[in-house]
């Protein structure tokens, strides 16, 4: 069955990326060390297009997150850092080059409207300026029966999941204190507003700690 799944590595602090993000840092100072357990592993490199790597339960974990995704939903500011119209934005074709590593229909939230853009490798950037319902409405249709995958950044995690239309979440927590940056959770909502989690696994590893968590509806 087709689910809405969000998944993020995440500090021990709560956040999950560094401060002053920039188009040299687009993570923002030391938020690349979040995902230092990931580029090593096999699975990311093949995703990539990139050949070795560590094999394991990490690479194990990521591999079925990229079997599963069928469509992936994303924020304007994950695709390109910028803002406002398209012909100002110093990064208007996205951080992954030519072969982004989709490899599936990605639809970006944004106020502005663009053609769709295709890649090299299977990835299309579709744009929709109708809202979160609208554009979960057409990944869940690209996706058939593959899940819909929310990638970020944090805010459209929380419309997301605020909504009540996010299924499933799985966080990496990192050993790492950041300090300062973007919160995942952190949007203001009160006691009596928070949705219901359940774990659904916990699995460790000597880089990172895997929670998975079902959004109770």
């Amino acid at each position: 069955m087709q689910k809405v799944t969000f998944e993020i590595s995440m500090s021990l602090d709560g956040f999950v990326a560094g401060p002053e993000p920039s188009l040299e840092d687009p993570l923002g100072r030391g938020g690349e060390r979040l995902h230092e357990w990931i580029l090593g592993l096999k699975s990311w490199r093949a995703s990539h297009g990139r050949s070795g790597g560590e094999e394991g339960l990490d690479s194990d974990l990521l591999a079925e997150s990229i079997a599963a995704g069928g469509a992936t939903i994303m924020g304007r500011n994950m695709f390109s850092g910028g803002e406002g119209p398209w012909e100002n934005d110093p990064n208007p074709d996205g951080w992954w080059g030519d072969e982004p590593p989709f490899r599936h229909p990605v639809f970006v939230l944004t106020h502005h409207e663009r053609e769709s853009q295709a890649m090299q490798g299977g990835t299309t950037f579709h744009f929709v300026t109708t809202g979160i319902e609208a554009a979960l409405e057409q990944a869940r249709a690209a996706a058939g029966d593959k899940n819909v995958a929310i990638a970020g950044g944090a805010d459209v995690a929380q419309q997301y999941l605020r909504a009540g239309l996010l299924d499933e979440m799985q966080i990496h927590v990192v050993p790492l204190l950041l300090g300062a940056g973007v919160r995942l959770f952190d949007d203001g909502l009160g006691a009596e507003d928070q949705p219901r989690l359940e774990r659904v696994r916990v699995i460790d590893s000597p880089a990172v700690t895997h929670l998975r968590y079902r959004v109770v509806k």
